[in-house]
């Protein structure tokens, strides 16, 4: 019987980890592995699982792959990681794949079908986390109609804007689309959001509100989907010729912030920082003197929100540092001039 994983993907900042919180917290006894790629230098999202103090979930079954984005790194990382995984003496149960916020997932689909893994493993479905705010915001399509008049006067203009490909192509290889942060929106706003994923989608798939990724685990882990069967029914901008994506019309660097007694104070710098420089993503865990606790920063554009996450352990290194991402040319000095007190 082959193992079912999921993938989940999504923007950067959609709530993809929170999503897996959530998986984890109701596994209702499966043994479920996690395999976590980031976009960056820091590994944020693994940091934020590992130590999560739930019930069942062992750091030893968080892998992090931080070598790039998992959709171009698939032979050399991803696949010795499954086969790691499923030479285990007690193999898991489902796995369960968190990509890099910028990682087309159809590369990664396309991978259950080489035949280290084919005969153990089949893709349960691909989940496609969405900022139901973001996109009510315009963070995809800045503005639709001008760019639409741009193509209509210069036929060379025949190509999305990096965030819109990004999008669809997530929204393309998707069974089932989570509107995620519905909160955040009204009933007006959302049906928009719902329209405009709609739109996108090119097949019929389950599009499902949701708060904080709060779904029944049931549903979200049996899909049953066979994606790797079904890779046709998956068009993306990257298929044929340009399968050999890459990643540079976005930057990601990471800034020193040093100990920081007001983390409210960065929220506002950072808030202002993304408003002025067109940030995209912020994250990333601050040392707060006089605290014990692990400070945990999360910023989409905009909206910055911080808590504490769990004590320091022995001998972690308390540093502050915020990985930063931006569409290509993002000014590094001026971010790290902005965020510093």
């Amino acid at each position: 019987m082959k193992i079912p994983a999921t993938v989940i993907t999504g923007f950067l900042g959609a709530g993809k980890t929170t999503l897996i919180r959530h998986l984890l917290a109701n596994a209702g006894g499966r043994r479920i592995a996690l395999v976590i790629n980031e976009f960056g230098d820091l590994g944020v999202d693994g940091g934020v699982i590992q130590g999560c103090q739930i019930e069942g979930c062992r750091d030893e079954d968080v892998i992090e792959l931080a070598n790039g984005c998992i959709c171009c790194t698939v032979a050399d990382d991803f696949l010795p990681t499954m086969e790691k995984l499923l030479d285990r003496p007690v193999p898991p149960d489902h796995i369960v794949i968190e990509t890099s916020g910028l990682a087309l997932p159809k590369p990664l689909v396309k991978a259950f079908t080489w035949p280290e893994i084919r005969a153990r493993v089949t893709v349960d479905g691909v989940i496609a986390v969405v900022d139901a705010a973001a996109v009510a915001e315009g963070r995809f399509a800045h503005d639709p109609g001008a760019v639409h008049a741009q193509r209509e006067a210069d036929d060379s203009l025949d190509h999305d804007t990096p965030l819109e490909e990004l999008f669809e192509d997530q929204l393309a290889a998707a069974d089932m689309v989570l509107l995620n942060k519905a909160d955040l929106l009204d009933a007006e706003g959302l049906n928009a959001v719902r329209a405009r994923v709609l739109a996108e989608l090119p097949r019929a798939v389950k599009i499902v509100a949701s708060e904080r990724g709060r779904l029944d685990t049931d549903v979200l882990l049996g899909l049953k989907a066979g994606a790797e069967d079904d890779l046709d029914a998956r068009p993306s901008h990257h298929d044929g010729d340009h399968d050999d994506h890459d990643h540079e019309d976005f930057d990601s660097f990471i800034v020193e912030v040093g100990d920081t007694a007001d983390p409210e104070a960065l929220a506002t710098r950072i808030a202002r920082a993304a408003a002025d420089l067109d940030i995209l993503r912020v994250k990333g865990f601050i040392a707060v003197p006089g605290k014990a606790r692990r400070h945990v920063i999360q910023g989409v554009g905009q909206r910055v929100e911080g808590y504490y996450d769990r004590p320091w352990a022995d001998g972690e290194d308390r540093r502050s540092r915020l990985v930063v991402i931006g569409q290509k040319g993002l000014d590094r000095a001026a971010v790290e001039r902005a965020l510093a007190e």
